[in-house]
């Protein structure tokens, strides 16, 4: 499995958040696409229109698990893919930006 460490990713990294809603709104990467697991496979063409055409899908759900089932799922259709180990917890223990709905302050739930 493709897998990033949270340290490797650098601002302006495309990141993908396979999240529940009520995760998101409570606190995610501000930047990060937001396409539940759960909707995925219905809204998959969003995250084509939205990914960088040569570049890679960094894709991050809360400790790891579910951004590993994605991930895996866009390697099999052909896109550059990687889970980012650890998802939102290691994020925010590292010190990195977590922001709510509103853009101020959030937390990984």
């Amino acid at each position: 499995m493709p897998t990033a460490q949270v340290t490797d990713l650098k601002d302006g990294d495309f990141l993908l958040d396979v999240r529940e809603d009520d995760e998101w709104q409570a606190g995610h990467a501000a930047g990060a696409l937001h396409i539940p697991i759960s909707e995925f496979v219905a809204r998959y063409g969003e995250l084509t229109e939205a990914a960088p055409q040569d570049g890679r899908v960094h894709v991050i759900c809360r400790s790891g698990g579910r951004s590993a089932q994605v991930t895996m799922y866009l390697v099999q259709q052909g896109i550059d893919a990687v889970n980012v180990d650890g998802g939102m917890q290691v994020w925010a223990a590292a010190g990195r930006p977590v922001v709510n709905e509103k853009g101020e302050p959030g937390h990984v739930i």
